[in-house]
């Protein structure tokens, strides 16, 4: 019986994460990483800066098109 391409794949992904012993801890390392670094960074070290400085669409709006077109 042939079967679909991605029924394959995901067959062999499967398979493959199911046997892993030491590859899980690896995945959880690189999974908690992912966390910090996407969210726990960005809360702290990239606030909102258009959000917090601006009332407004249109307020934002001019100030990022008077950052792009001012000369340096």
């Amino acid at each position: 019986m042939k079967q679909n391409i991605f029924t394959r794949v995901f067959s062999f992904y499967y398979e493959g994460f199911r046997s892993m012993t030491v590859g899980r801890t690896l995945w959880l390392i690189i999974l908690i990483k992912l966390f910090v670094m996407f969210v726990i960074l960005k809360l702290f070290f990239f606030p909102n800066f258009l959000k917090t400085n601006f009332e407004n669409d249109a307020q934002r709006s001019d100030y990022v098109i008077e950052q792009l077109t001012k000369p340096k």
